[in-house]
């Protein structure tokens, strides 16, 4: 089995060997490495979209806006990726940001996952009938785990998510209430305990 190291390296060299510059293909290397390590198929969607890229070619987005439509050609996810990872701050004013055509999307997958941490946000990322819950870049939560290559996304969607608590504020109440048992009244002898040298020098 390969380690993530390898799999980093190897995927920034290749990625410098296409043409791209060395400060986009460690990008790619860090964002294949989270790939195989979330359980998607980061090396064979990079491995074959390297293989159609030297032959055919693909629209490359640099301003996102909320509705995205290519022209005749599908996006370039690195590109595309990249470009909402940069402006990512602006677009979190938007609701949600939509795209029409990206080219094996789940390369694109890695840049939304950075941008969740940069905004401190969960986003949620659409590809068609596959849906991707991105936290903070820590997890990812999916319908649809190592399906191997997606050759295209028609129509990607990506949501920013509200903040907020998966409790009542009566649940909290009552667990903070049980907590409260823990907590022990502060006395005389604690104070000379918390206080750091006692009475006695043992030196």
């Amino acid at each position: 089995m390969k380690s993530l190291s390898e799999i980093e390296t190897v995927s920034k060299r290749s990625s410098r060997a296409t043409g791209f510059s060395w400060g986009i293909a460690e990008e790619i290397g860090k964002n294949t490495k989270m790939l195989e390590m979330f359980g998607l198929s980061g090396i064979k969607n990079l491995n074959y979209y390297f293989r159609v890229r030297g032959v055919k070619n693909f629209e490359k987005l640099n301003l996102i806006s909320k509705k995205n439509r290519s022209t005749k050609l599908a996006f370039c996810p690195i590109i595309a990726g990249l470009s909402f990872l940069d402006q990512v701050r602006s677009l979190e004013n938007f609701s949600e940001i939509n795209f029409e055509k990206i080219a094996y999307p789940l390369l694109f997958l890695p840049f939304i996952s950075r941008a969740s941490e940069v905004i401190g946000k969960k986003l949620q990322l659409k590809i068609d009938n596959k849906i991707f819950l991105l936290n903070y870049n820590n997890s990812i939560y999916s319908n649809s785990l190592n399906e191997g290559i997606v050759e295209i996304g028609n129509t990607v969607l990506i949501k920013f998510q509200e903040n907020k608590d998966s409790f009542e504020e009566k649940e909290w109440k009552e667990l903070y209430k049980l907590s409260e048992n823990t907590f022990v009244e502060e006395n005389e002898s604690l104070k000379q305990v918390g206080a750091g040298a006692g009475l006695t020098d043992n030196d």
